[in-house]
């Protein structure tokens, strides 16, 4: 895994609760997706 990828995982793993085989099988533009949508969320 590169270090992006362990970054926007943790990220989503700490907010959402979701498990680690969940978030791997997200396609990249998804993750980032839930990722910015998470972040607004948490602001």
């Amino acid at each position: 895994m590169t270090d992006r990828l362990y970054e926007e995982v943790t990220y989503l793993a700490y907010h959402l609760h979701w498990p680690l085989d969940d978030l791997l099988d997200l396609e990249h533009h998804e993750r980032r997706r839930f990722v910015a949508e998470t972040g607004r969320l948490v602001r």
